[in-house]
C-alpha cells in the first residue's frame, strides 16, 4: 500500500505544433512533454545585442531597469519570448500532435487531435469562455479484434503516430503492426466550387442540414465515423511500414507511405539491399477505397521518415541516416549522399556530398518559409545546416546541403531536437528531449536586401496587424486555386540555391528542463542513508536539495534543485524587537510651476544611480509594550542610525511606510494616525484616524497606490486619501463604502491597466471592486469567492450555501516577470492556505472599455501547503494584519510575498505558471524591496530571531517551471555517474568522443586494413572532480581507450586490518567495449581525495584524487554497493556479484559471491541489515543475504524472471519489507517478502502486490528518511488533535521512509508506504477526484495507471494510489472538497498532514 506522487513535472519536450489555437488570429504553440500539454502565445520584445557578438546564444536578454554596472550594448532587437496561456496534465502519454481546421469551435480558431500511447485520439478545442480545454471527441482503436497475429507486438511495442491531412480532410493513425486508422473531418466546401454566399446562405447553415445520417447530434460533430483499415488491403507489400505521411497539393486526402515486403536489416545488407518502396495512395473517405497514384521503387534500407513539403517544392523529402532524397508529385527523384557510406549501401543514384561526413541518424527538419522553400536540418549534435533546391520551372532538378557556419549561429544548439515547428515570421520552436527546448529565430540577407530593412530581424511588434486577411485566405484557399503568383514569383528568385552564409540564427528564448536525468545525489533535511547522518547546515549553500546530471552530449549539466528558495545573503545584524521595516526611495518634489505625472513611472526617466533606497524605517517593540520606529540611511550594504528630520521616532507605532506623489511625498501609517514627509523626511502633514464622534479609532492595515492610500481600521470601515499635484493628501469622499464592513482591503494598480481599482472583501467571503473614479457603485461583485470556485465570475452562484471557505485577505497584484505580468488575486485563508486566481475577460473587452468588464477569474493550480506553528499570535488583531505584501522588480520579478510562519514567494516566469515558492527560513516578521548599489533588486527581511537580512534572489536560477529553486550548470559533456564526497567535492564521470580503429588483432586474420575516412567514434571515459562551492573542475583523470565509465559510489571501506579505519573513498567502475567480437572486460577503481597544494589563485585546487586500487576483471563492472559492517564493497562484474574487502597492499580481496544470469543494473544494500537487492536486466529481481561470520552469500527469494529491472530500492514498513522495482514498460512493480505466505514457498518467491504505471522510463531510486509521519489512528480517534502534533510528535520511534524516484522525463516522484486506514482514506479520495475533476483530453486516470495482465498474488493486489490526482485537491471549490471529505470520513485538517508528507516537506526544505 503506496503512493505515488510527482513533486516535479516532466520537462523533456517530445512534440510540439503552431496553430490559432485560443482564437482566429492567434499564433499559439502547444508543447507536449510526454504528459503535460502546455500552450503558449508568443510576445515580442524590445530586447539589447552586443555588437561583437550578435549571433551568440546567450547574449538576448531582456531590458531591465537601468544600473550602474550595465554593459555598453550597441544595438536592440526584436525578441519572441513565450508566455504560457495555460497548462493541462494529460492521464497518457503523448505520441503525437496534429492541427485540425474543425467546424465551428468555441474560439473560432482551430481545433487539436492529440494521439496517446495505446492508440487513442483526442480532439479538442479551446474554451475561451472557461479558459480550459474541450474535449470535442475521443476515439479508442484498442479493440482485440483490431489486434494482429498472435505472435504480433503489443499495440504499445510498435511504433504508433499520426499524420493529419494539410487540409484537415482526414488524419490517420497508425497503430499495431499494420493498422491504419482513417478519421475523416466535415468541410465546409461541400456543396462543391458551386457555392455562391450571397444564394446559398452562409456555409455553417448549410453544414447543419446535409449529410445528416443519426439525427440532430450527428450532424452537428466536425468529424466523420472513422474506420481501420490494414495496410496490406492498400498492397499486399506494405507488411512492414515504415513512415508515412499526408502529402499537399491534392484535391482528395493523399499520402506517401514507404515501406517493404520484408524487414530491412543491416546485417542483410547484402540480400536485401534497397528493398524500401515510396508509394503515394489518394483515399476516397466515401467508398473507404484508394488509389494508388504512383511507386519508386528500390530505395535505401536506412530511409526512416517521410516529410512532405508545401508549395512551391510539392513533394516529399525521404530522410534517411546516409541520404536525403526528394520526391516531386510526378515520381522524379533527387538525391544526395551525406557520406561515403552512401554508396555502399545503396545503389540508388544520388549526389555525392560524401565530403559533409554527416550523419542524419535522429535529425529534424522543417521548412523555413515557402517564399524560398528552404529546409533546416538540425543534428543529432544540435548542428544547422540549410537545404536548399535548385528549380527549373516548377520542377526541382537538384537540391544542395550548406552547413552553417558558426559565426552564424550553426553551434548554438547543443542536443539533439525531438521536434520542430515553424512559428512564422522568422522563428522556428525546436523541442528537444535531451536539453533545452528554444525559439530559433533566422535572418535572411535576401529578405534584408528585398524589404531594404535596417533592423537584422523583422519587426515582430506589429505582428498580428500584418496579413491578417491573406493568412485567412490562405487557409480558406484551394491547393490549386491560386498558386500562379507564388510560384511565379518563386521561380523568378528562386532558381538557383540560396547561397552559404544566406541565413544567420540566434536564440530567442529557452524552455528550461532537466531531461534526461542521469544520475542524482540528495541532500535532503534528514540525510539519506548511507554516509552517516551529516546535515545541510555544515555544508555549502550552493548544495542544493537534489543534484542531478542532466543532459546528452554537449547538453551535459549539473541541476541544483532547492525545494525552498536559499538566498544570497549579502549582510545580516541584529535588530532586537524588530516588528517590520521598510525601505525608502524618495525624490525631490518638481520645481514649483511644474506638476508632476503621476500615472507614469517617477523612475524611468532617472540616472542608474537615482533611484536607489536612500532609507530604513524599521519598527521596534518595546518590553513594555511600546513601540519605537528607527529610521536609518541606506549607503550599499551598511546601514546608519539616521536622526534627520521630524519623523516620528518615539512611541512611534508604524505600520506601514509608502511613498506618493511620485516618490516625493514620505507616507507614515501609525496606529492612529497618517503622517506625511517630504524627500527630507520634514513633516508635511498629520492626518488623524477619528469617527464620526471623533473617537480615535485604530489602523489595521494600509495600501498604496501612487496617488492613492487606502487606510483599513479596526471598526472595519476603509479610508480613501489622494496625493494632489501639490503633493496635498486629502480624504476622498468614499460615502458609499461605510454602508458594510469590509474585512480585507487593497489598492491594485497595474503596468497593463491605467487605472487604480480599489479590491474588497466582504465578512461573507464576497468579493467588491471599485473603480477610483467612483467609489459610490462598485464596478465588479463577485459574491462566491468565499466558496474558491475554479471558475469566479460575477453570476456564479453555488448550489447550496454551507461549505464557505474562511477567506481572511485579498490581494490584487500583478506577478511575472520583465518578458510579461499579468493581474492575479491572491486570497489567504485562515489556515494561511493560498489560492491563486488569474484574470481573463470573455467576451474580449475593446480598448475602450473598463478593466472590470467581462471579468472572470480562473483559479490555478498550485500544491504549496502552508506550514504549521505552534507559536501564538503575538499581535493584537493579528489576524487582521495583511501577510501579502506586492514586491516590484526583485531581480526582474514582479511577485507576492507570503510573512509569517509559512514565508513564501509567489513567482512565475513567462513561459510558466506562477508557483508558491517557500523561503529557506524561520518566521519572517516583515519583508520589503531593497535596491542599494550593493543589493540590486534585492529584499530584506526580518526573521523570528530578530535577524535583519539583506538578500537577492540566486543567479542563473529559474523557479516557476518546476516549483523549484532551479539552478543549471552547463558541463559541455554528458554526465553519466555522479557522487558527493564529505570533502565538499563532486565526482563526475563522462566522456570524450575519439576516433575508432581496428586494433591489430592476431585471433583474427579476417580483418583487412581499413580504408576509410569517415571513421565511426567511440567514447573514452574521464572522471572529472569538481568543487561544491565555486562549481570549477579541480582535477581530471582520463581513462584507457574504449573504457566507459559505469558507475560511481562514494563507500566508506576499511583500509587497516588492524586499526580497522575507515575512509570515505572513490568507487569507479567501467567497461571495456571494444565491439561484438571480443569480450567485454571492466576495471574497478578505487580512488582517495588527498590533499595537495592548490594553483595559484585557486584555493580550492587544493584536493585530488589518488589512485590506490585498479583491478582488472571480465566482464564490466555495471554496480558498486557498500555491504556489510565491516567495510567491505559488493560489485557486479558480468555476471558474477563480488563481495571484496581492499587490503593494505592496495588490492582487492574476495570473500563471497553469487552467480547472476545477464547484466545487472542495480545493487541496493539495506544499512546495518546484510541484506541485498540484485536487479538483472532481464531476469528479474533477486533478493539476497550476506553474513560475515562466515562469510556468505544465499538467496532468499526471487521475483518472476520476465522482468526488466532498471533500478530498485527497499521499502520498510510496520515491520514489513517491500521492494519497488522500476521495469522497462515505465511500471512500478511492488513486491513483498513474506516467507510465512504459502504462495511465496517458503520465501523463494517474492510476492507481487501491484502494478502501477508511471508513463516516465526510470532511472534512480534513492531511499530517505522522513521528519514528518502520517496522522496515527490514535490521533485520528482522539479528541482536539492538532497538525502539529501529527507533524512534529510521530507515534513511534521507526522512521518513515519514502523513495525518490527520478526519470529521463525530467520527472521528480516520491513513493510513500501507507498505513491501511490511510490508504483506505486516500484511495476513496482518488477515486473521487477522477470522477469530478475535468480530464484533459477525456483521458481515464485508473486506465491509464492500470496494466494488462497484472499477476497479483498473497491474498490479492492493493493498487497504488495515485498522489497526483491528490494533488490537485486545490483546484476544487471548497463545496466539493467538502463533498469529498465527507464520502471518505475524513478532516481536513488530516488531509492536509497527509498531503505534507506525501509532498515531501519532510524530506526536503527546512521547517525553520
Amino acid at each position: 500500500m503506496q503512493c505515488y506522487t510527482e513533486i516535479a513535472p516532466p520537462t523533456a519536450v517530445t512534440h510540439a505544433v503552431q496553430l490559432p489555437f485560443t482564437s482566429a488570429k492567434a499564433n499559439n504553440l502547444v508543447v507536449a512533454k510526454v504528459s503535460l500539454l502546455q500552450i503558449f502565445e508568443l510576445k515580442s520584445t524590445v530586447t539589447e545585442v552586443a555588437a561583437d557578438s550578435a549571433d551568440d546564444a546567450q547574449n538576448a536578454s531582456p531590458i531591465f531597469d537601468n544600473e550602474a554596472e550595465d554593459l555598453q550594448l550597441q544595438r536592440t532587437e526584436h525578441t519572441a519570448k513565450l508566455v504560457l496561456v495555460a497548462e493541462f496534465p494529460l492521464n497518457g502519454t503523448v505520441i503525437s500532435l496534429a492541427r485540425i481546421k474543425a467546424l465551428n469551435t468555441k474560439s473560432r480558431g482551430e481545433a487539436l487531435l492529440v494521439a496517446t500511447r495505446d492508440a487513442k485520439l483526442s480532439l479538442v478545442e479551446w474554451d475561451p469562455e472557461t479558459h480550459t480545454l474541450n474535449t470535442i471527441s475521443i476515439h479508442y482503436y484498442e479493440s482485440p479484434d483490431l489486434a494482429g497475429a498472435p505472435w504480433a507486438a503489443d499495440t504499445k511495442d510498435t511504433y504508433n503516430f499520426l499524420t493529419a491531412d494539410p487540409s484537415s480532410r482526414c488524419a490517420a493513425l497508425k497503430f499495431g503492426t499494420h493498422s491504419l486508422a482513417i478519421l475523416p473531418f466535415r468541410q465546409r466546401d461541400l456543396g462543391g466550387d458551386d457555392y455562391d454566399s450571397d444564394v446559398d446562405g452562409p456555409r455553417e447553415d448549410r453544414l447543419m442540414h446535409v449529410d445528416g445520417v443519426n439525427g440532430d447530434d450527428a450532424q452537428k460533430t466536425p468529424y466523420l465515423s472513422s474506420f481501420v483499415l490494414p495496410l496490406t488491403h492498400l498492397d499486399p507489400n506494405l507488411t512492414h511500414p515504415v513512415h508515412m505521411a499526408f502529402l499537399y497539393e491534392y484535391r482528395e486526402p493523399t499520402f506517401g507511405i514507404v515501406a517493404a515486403p520484408k524487414a530491412a536489416a543491416l546485417s542483410l545488407l547484402p540480400q536485401r539491399k534497397d528493398i524500401l518502396t515510396y508509394t503515394v495512395f489518394t483515399l476516397d473517405l466515401e467508398q473507404k477505397a484508394s488509389t494508388t497514384l504512383l511507386s519508386v521503387p528500390g530505395l535505401p534500407y536506412d530511409i526512416t521518415k517521410v516529410v512532405p513539403l508545401p508549395q512551391p517544392i510539392g513533394g516529399a523529402m525521404l530522410l534517411g541516416a546516409n541520404e536525403i532524397i526528394h520526391v516531386d508529385q510526378a515520381g522524379k527523384t533527387n538525391g544526395v549522399a551525406v557520406n561515403e557510406f552512401a554508396k555502399t549501401c545503396t545503389s540508388f543514384p544520388l549526389v555525392d556530398q560524401s565530403d559533409l561526413t554527416l550523419q542524419l541518424e535522429g535529425c529534424t527538419i522543417e521548412v523555413m518559409s515557402q517564399d524560398t522553400g528552404d529546409i533546416l536540418i538540425v543534428l543529432k549534435d544540435g548542428r544547422l545546416l540549410i537545404l536548399t533546391f535548385t528549380l527549373d520551372g516548377r520542377n526541382v532538378s537538384g537540391i544542395t546541403l550548406q552547413p552553417v557556419a558558426e559565426d552564424h549561429g550553426g553551434n548554438i544548439l547543443n542536443s539533439l531536437a525531438s521536434c520542430m515547428t515553424n512559428l512564422g515570421r522568422g522563428k522556428i520552436f525546436v523541442g528537444s528531449e535531451d536539453g533545452e527546448s528554444v525559439v530559433l529565430g533566422w535572418t535572411s540577407k535576401n529578405l534584408q536586401t528585398g524589404k531594404k530593412r535596417t533592423q537584422p530581424e523583422v519587426d515582430l511588434s506589429d505582428e498580428d496587424n500584418l496579413d491578417d486577411e491573406d493568412l485567412d485566405d490562405d487557409m480558406e484557399d484551394d491547393l490549386y486555386g491560386d498558386s500562379t503568383t507564388t510560384v511565379k514569383k518563386i521561380t523568378a528568385i528562386s532558381a538557383e540555391p540560396s547561397a552559404p552564409g544566406t541565413y544567420a540564427f540566434r536564440i530567442h528564448d529557452v524552455l528550461p528542463s532537466i531531461a534526461p536525468i542521469r544520475d542524482s545525489v540528495v541532500h535532503s533535511a534528514v540525510s539519506e542513508y548511507g554516509l552517516g547522518s551529516s546535515t545541510r547546515t555544515g555544508q555549502s549553500l550552493s548544495i542544493g536539495d537534489i543534484l542531478v546530471s542532466t543532459g546528452r552530449g554537449a547538453a551535459g549539466a549539473i541541476t541544483v534543485l532547492n525545494r525552498e528558495i536559499v538566498p544570497t545573503n549579502l549582510a545580516h545584524s541584529k535588530l532586537a524587537s524588530a516588528r517590520g521595516l521598510w525601505a525608502v526611495h524618495a525624490r525631490k518634489q518638481a520645481p514649483k510651476g511644474v506638476v508632476a505625472d503621476f500615472g507614469q513611472d517617477a523612475e524611468e526617466n532617472m540616472a542608474s544611480d537615482a533611484d536607489y533606497d536612500q532609507y530604513l524605517i524599521v519598527c521596534k517593540a518595546g518590553a513594555d509594550g511600546s513601540e519605537d520606529t528607527v529610521v536609518y540611511h541606506v549607503n550599499g550594504n551598511e546601514l546608519e542610525e539616521s536622526s534627520n528630520g521630524d519623523f516620528e521616532r518615539e512611541e512611534g507605532s508604524t505600520m506601514d511606510v509608502g511613498v506618493l506623489a511620485g516618490g516625493t511625498k514620505v507616507v507614515q501609517v501609525m496606529r492612529s494616525e497618517v503622517r506625511t514627509y517630504d524627500s527630507e523626511l520634514n513633516m508635511d502633514q498629520i492626518i488623524p484616524m477619528e469617527d464620526e464622534e471623533g473617537d480615535e479609532l485604530r489602523v489595521l492595515n494600509a495600501s498604496f497606490a501612487d496617488p492613492y492610500l487606502l487606510i483599513l481600521r479596526e471598526d472595519s470601515s476603509v479610508k480613501v486619501f489622494k496625493a494632489s499635484g501639490s503633493g496635498e493628501v486629502e480624504e476622498l469622499d468614499c460615502s458609499g463604502l461605510t454602508s458594510t464592513k469590509w474585512l480585507s482591503a487593497s489598492l491594485f494598480r497595474s503596468s497593463t491597466i491605467p487605472d487604480v481599482y480599489l479590491f474588497l472583501l466582504t465578512p461573507e467571503g464576497g468579493l467588491q471592486v471599485f473603480g477610483m473614479d467612483d467609489l459610490e457603485n462598485p464596478c465588479y461583485v463577485a459574491e462566491a469567492l468565499g466558496f474558491l470556485p475554479p471558475l469566479l465570475t460575477a453570476d456564479y452562484t453555488p448550489r447550496r450555501s454551507t461549505a464557505k471557505a474562511a477567506v481572511a485577505e485579498i490581494l490584487a497584484a500583478d506577478i511575472g516577470d520583465v518578458t510579461t505580468k499579468s493581474p492575479h488575486l491572491v486570497v489567504r485563508t485562515s489556515t494561511d492556505e493560498l489560492v491563486i486566481y488569474k484574470a481573463i475577460h470573455y467576451p474580449n473587452r475593446s480598448a475602450s472599455d473598463p478593466w472590470t468588464k467581462n471579468l472572470r477569474w480562473v483559479k490555478q493550480p498550485q500544491q504549496h501547503l502552508a506550514r504549521y506553528t505552534e507559536a501564538p499570535e503575538t499581535e493584537e488583531d493579528g489576524s487582521r494584519q495583511n501577510t501579502l505584501i506586492p514586491v516590484d522588480n526583485i531581480c526582474g520579478y514582479t511577485t507576492v510575498f507570503q510573512r509569517g510562519a509559512s514565508p513564501a514567494f509567489i513567482l512565475k516566469e513567462s513561459s510558466s505558471a506562477p508557483r508558491v515558492i517557500g523561503l529557506s527560513s524561520k518566521a519572517v516578521k516583515g519583508l520589503t524591496r531593497f535596491h542599494t548599489s550593493g543589493c540590486q533588486r534585492g529584499f530584506a527581511y526580518i526573521d523570528a530571531d530578530d535577524t535583519l537580512r539583506i538578500s537577492q534572489l540566486p543567479t542563473q536560477t529559474h523557479y516557476g517551471h518546476l516549483g523549484w529553486a532551479t539552478r543549471r550548470l552547463p558541463m559541455g559533456s554528458e554526465i553519466y555517474a555522479l557522487t558527493y564526497h564529505p570533502r565538499d567535492i563532486y565526482v563526475m564521470g563522462t566522456g570524450q568522443m575519439e576516433e575508432f580503429t581496428l586494433p591489430d588483432d592476431t585471433y583474427h586474420y579476417d580483418w583487412t586494413k581499413e580504408d576509410i575516412t569517415f571513421k565511426p567514434h567511440v567514447e573514452r571515459g574521464i572522471l572529472k572532480v569538481v568543487d561544491a562551492k565555486t562549481w570549477s573542475i579541480i582535477d581530471t583523470h582520463e581513462l584507457e581507450p574504449q573504457e566507459v565509465i559505469c558507475c560511481i559510489k562514494t563507500i566508506e571501506l576499511e583500509v587497516s586490518e588492524t586499526t580497522h579505519e575507515r575512509k570515505s573513498l572513490i568507487a569507479v567502475g567501467t567497461s571495456i567495449v571494444r565491439g561484438e567480437d571480443l569480450a567485454t572486460k571492466g576495471n574497478i577503481r578505487i580512488f582517495e581525495v588527498i590533499t595537495v597544494v592548490p594553483e595559484p589563485g585557486r584555493p580550492e585546487t587544493n584536493r585530488k584524487l589518488r589512485l590506490i586500487v585498479k583491478d582488472e576483471v571480465k566482464g564490466a563492472v555495471t554496480a558498486i554497493s557498500n555491504i556489510g559492517t565491516q567495510g567491505f564493497i559488493i560489485m557486479a562484474q558480468g555476471q558474477k556479484c563480488m563481495v571484496r574487502g581492499l587490503k593494505e597492499d592496495g588490492t582487492l580481496l574476495p570473500v563471497a559471491f553469487m552467480d547472476m544470469q545477464c547484466y545487472v543494473t542495480v545493487l541496493k544494500c539495506l544499512p546495518n541489515t546484510g541484506m541485498l537487492l540484485m536487479g538483472d536486466a532481464y531476469k528479474g529481481l533477486w533478493f539476497t543475504g550476506y553474513t560475515e561470520e562466515p562469510y556468505k552469500m544465499m538467496l532468499f527469494g526471487r521475483s518472476k524472471t520476465q522482468m526488466e529491472v532498471m533500478t530498485a530500492e527497499f521499502l520498510p514498513f510496520e515491520k514489513q519489507l517491500h521492494m519497488i522495482v522500476a521495469d522497462g514498460d515505465m511500471n512500478l512493480q511492488v513486491l513483498q517478502f513474506d516467507p510465512e505466505n504459502p504462495k511465496s514457498m517458503g520465501g523463494l518467491r517474492l510476492l507481487h502486490k501491484s502494478t502501477f504505471h508511471t508513463g516516465h522510463f526510470p532511472v534512480t531510486m534513492h531511499l530517505l528518511n522522513s521528519a514528518l509521519h502520517l496522522p496515527s489512528t490514535s490521533e485520528l480517534l482522539g479528541s482536539g488533535p492538532s497538525p502539529m502534533d501529527t507533524d512534529l510528535s510521530p507515534p513511534s520511534s521507526e522512521p518513515l521512509h519514502q523513495i525518490l524516484h527520478t526519470s529521463q522525463s525530467g520527472t521528480l516522484a516520491l513513493i510513500t508506504p501507507l498505513p491501511e486506514s490511510t490508504y483506505r482514506r486516500l484511495t476513496g479520495l482518488a477515486t473521487y477526484l477522477a470522477n469530478t475533476l475535468d480530464s484533459s483530453c477525456a483521458l481515464n486516470a485508473r486506465a491509464y495507471r492500470a496494466v494488462e495482465n497484472e499477476m497479483g498474488g498473497g491474498g490479492g493486489t492493493r493498487g497504488i494510489v495515485d498522489g497526483n490526482l491528490l494533488g490537485r485537491w486545490g483546484e476544487l471549490g471548497e463545496q466539493r472538497k467538502k463533498e469529498g471529505l465527507s464520502k471518505v470520513g475524513g478532516e481536513e485538517w488530516v488531509f492536509g498532514a497527509e498531503r505534507e508528507v506525501l509532498s515531501g516537506r519532510g524530506v526536503f526544505g527546512r521547517r525553520g
